[in-house]
């Protein structure tokens, strides 16, 4: 259902407001780029720091300026269940395609509460779910057991992006759950790895810059050109390792900003780069015939 290349659309900011009208143009050139979709307020788009309203908002701008062209798969998870829900049941009322649910955060529920917390996500919406395991952020993995159940259970939960950075947990999460669940990979470096244990694509942060090239990468993996897809990996991860140099969205909007796209503003906590790391970057891109 959401396979291919979805992009994990920044959010601009201007003078401390959500830029809606540069935020039109990024999903312009997305639609432009070729993506099967955009995952708007999801942690590239800095949900921790938007309020309900302007999150809201940002879904309904996302949904009018796709205008039916992509799919919009709507961040909304929490580590709240009851915010989740909200989230998610305001996201099916705008008109999104589906959910993005990321494990709740912080207060480390166990298997048996991440179990609960998704199922009434689930319940209390007719949209599609897309789990989302990142323990890196998160503290805690969604168990493929979880993962399981929940498919087995909740009919509108399809799908997972992996986050965990294992080739070897896609393939036990292909094996659990059959060829019609997808797996998307988290990661822009690993999207080709996991792709070829089983992953259908990937949300992508890089796609925010380069929405062709990995569409490209994507596209040709999918349909057998296994080559042209290693060349574009291999071309352009450089620039999928950088666009980390420092906690995700900094480093991609320093790209954006640099390719004149949005204004480099960010919400505290997160701060602009080290001149060190804008310095690599910007060679990054220059090298990679992103930036002139």
């Amino acid at each position: 259902m959401f396979t291919g290349t979805y992009t994990a659309i920044v959010t601009p900011f201007k003078n401390g407001r959500v830029d809606e009208p540069a935020l039109a143009r990024l999903i312009q050139a997305q639609i432009k780029g070729g993506v099967d979709g955009i995952v708007p307020v999801g942690t590239t788009g800095e949900s921790p720091t938007v309020d309900c309203e302007e999150h809201i908002r940002i879904i309904e701008l996302s949904v009018k300026y796709a205008a039916g062209k992509i799919k919009v798969l709507a961040g909304t998870g929490a580590n709240s269940t009851t915010e989740a829900v909200y989230l998610t049941q305001a996201a099916e009322r705008v008109g999104a395609d589906g959910s993005l649910q990321v494990a709740p955060y912080y207060n480390k529920p166990s298997q048996a509460g991440l179990y609960q917390h998704f199922k009434a996500i689930a319940r209390a919406t007719k949209l599609p779910l897309v789990l989302y395991s990142i323990p890196g952020r998160c503290g805690i993995e969604i168990a493929v057991d979880t993962v399981k159940r929940l498919a087995a259970d909740c009919k509108n939960i399809v799908g997972i992006k992996e986050a965990g950075g294992s080739a070897d947990r896609v393939s036990q999460l292909r094996a659990a759950l059959g060829a019609k669940f997808t797996i998307l990979s988290g990661d822009d470096s690993l999207t080709l790895p996991f792709m070829s244990v089983g992953a259908q694509g990937v949300i992508s942060v890089a796609s925010n810059v380069i929405p062709r090239e990995v569409s490209q990468m994507v596209n040709a993996f999918a349909r057998g050109d296994v080559k042209q897809a290693a060349q574009l990996h291999a071309k352009f991860y450089p620039v999928f390792k950088d666009l980390f140099l420092e906690t995700n969205p900094v480093p991609v909007k320093a790209a954006l900003a640099m390719l004149g796209v949005v204004a480099e503003e960010y919400r505290l906590p997160l701060v602009a780069m080290s001149a060190a790391n804008r310095a690599q970057l910007k060679a990054t891109l220059k090298a990679c015939g992103i930036l002139k």
